[in-house]
């Protein structure tokens, strides 16, 4: 038979000192079990971030903010992200791409023209002219996305979440110029697709950084840049190339992505929150541009509508002879030449997605 305690007799001493004990553990246990807990959700984890382009606009105002404040609003201090930009991470441009489907990097912007050096494909979506003001881009960007983004998961294990777009690249002279007339000026450009497109107008294209616009027009090495209007005028470009082009000649589309490794790593939750959270700096980054483009055209017009108020003499939008140009180099020199990069299967692809949105069939043999 088992022995049974009797009910109405006291708790030793001894028991009393037992019971405080295990008590006192008990609380102990919950206590760092909470605190434990509570230290999880504040500070699940720290994202390092490669962003786009360094002093601009979009990086200062919208992108460094969203990640090094509003992330840990929106997930309640689980995620922190710390994020430099691209051009001054110690990265090649052209590398991000290769680090991040590697896994060197976990989350990164990929400037599209940058990456078209080796993947063409990625870049059809932002070739010259393809889109001469924000609408052509949306419709352009929306027909492209689908293929784009596949390309991305299937062939480099990531997960885009978001398209950025910069303001309208456009063009800045010395002297003046009507529509697409630079025949025999020196371009400064930042992509294969803007070289191609100079030496089709009888230019002669320059890759030269952003940062060395300045020094390369001083210095005679150009007199003129393909760059956005806003940053141009940011870095007073139109002290030394007054005369602005306001149609599009291309946008600086860039991919934030996640190497899909990384991302699956994070709670689903968090992916929600991330990803919501991307989403909504995307609509910002868009409207951004539109409205640094229009500002960068009023540039062209009036006097005090720009950056540091520096006067700026544009030439008119496109007129319908030069619209007419402006396709016929689509269709005969800039989508045959980067088909050339591309091969077959892009031609397919683009016949598939974009020939609706942009007017233009490739024939594919």
């Amino acid at each position: 038979m088992l022995a049974t305690a009797n009910p109405t007799r006291p708790p030793t001493r001894r028991s009393w000192w037992q019971r405080l004990r295990v008590a006192a553990g008990v609380c102990l246990a919950a206590a760092l079990l909470a605190g434990g807990v509570a230290a999880a959700e504040e500070q699940a984890g720290e994202l390092d971030v490669i962003g786009g382009l360094g002093g601009i606009s979009q990086y200062e105002r919208l992108e460094k903010p969203f990640w090094t404040e509003r992330l840990p609003e929106i997930t309640r201090g689980r995620l922190r992200a710390r994020i430099q930009p691209f051009d001054r991470s110690g990265i090649a441009g052209q590398e991000v791409l290769r680090l991040l489907s590697a896994g060197v990097l976990s989350y990164a912007t990929v400037i599209l023209s940058i990456a078209a050096a080796e993947e063409p494909e990625l870049n059809a979506v932002d070739l010259p002219l393809l889109s001469p003001d924000v609408n052509a881009l949306r419709r352009t960007v929306d027909a492209w996305r689908p293929w784009m983004e596949a390309v991305l998961r299937d062939r480099f294990g990531l997960e885009p979440l978001a398209v950025y777009a910069h303001p309208a690249q456009v063009l800045f002279c010395r002297e003046p110029f009507q529509g697409l007339e630079i025949a025999g000026r020196r371009v400064r450009t930042s992509s294969v697709g803007q070289a191609e497109l100079v030496k089709a107008l009888g230019g002669i294209p320059v890759v030269i950084p952003f940062a060395e616009i300045m020094p390369a027009l001083r210095d005679d090495v150009v007199t003129c840049a393909i760059t956005s209007a806003i940053a141009g005028q940011t870095i007073g470009l139109p002290t030394r190339a007054p005369h602005i082009g306001r149609v599009g000649v291309s946008w600086g589309l860039g991919v934030f992505a996640a190497n899909q490794t990384a991302w699956q790593s994070l709670p689903e939750d968090l992916r929600a929150q991330v990803q919501g959270g991307v989403r909504m700096l995307e609509r910002e980054i868009w409207e951004e541009a539109e409205r640094e483009s229009a500002v960068g055209q009023a540039c062209g017009i009036r006097s005090g509508a720009c950056a540091g108020d520096r006067p700026v003499r544009g030439v008119e939008p496109l007129g319908s002879q030069d619209e007419t140009r402006r396709m016929r180099l689509l269709n005969e020199t800039i989508i045959p030449r980067w088909l050339e990069r591309c091969g077959l299967q892009c031609a397919a692809q683009w016949n598939r997605y974009m020939a609706a949105a942009v007017g233009v069939v490739t024939e594919v043999r």
